[in-house]
């Protein structure tokens, strides 16, 4: 993927998480990271344009590196393969699976 696919990609679903797990919990876009604020600690999801992946801290699963998988059309775990929505959802208790990607 090229570094403009990746960034307008990047950007759309940071901007998407942002709105849609907003609505359940404090989650804020700055600078390319979204910091979301919740009773379990806080996750931080951004963008790492050098590695095209997005990126997870979170406090229930640590760190995860997310790249995009064209074929299924998702962002997936670069070592075992889960779904970044999937997470989050899960960890978040949230659905976020309207996040476009």
């Amino acid at each position: 993927m090229s570094e403009p696919a990746f960034e307008a990609r990047a950007d759309a679903l940071l901007a998407a998480l942002e709105e849609e797990i907003g609505r359940h919990e404090d989650a804020d876009l700055q600078g390319g990271v979204l910091t979301i604020e919740a009773d379990q600690g806080t996750w931080l999801v951004n963008k790492h344009a050098p590695t095209r992946q997005i990126w997870l801290s979170s406090p229930l699963s640590g760190a995860r590196h997310y790249a995009f998988d064209e074929a299924a059309g998702l962002w997936r775990d670069t070592r075992e393969g889960d779904d970044l929505l999937t997470v989050l959802s899960a960890e978040l208790g949230v659905p976020v699976s309207g996040a476009p990607t």
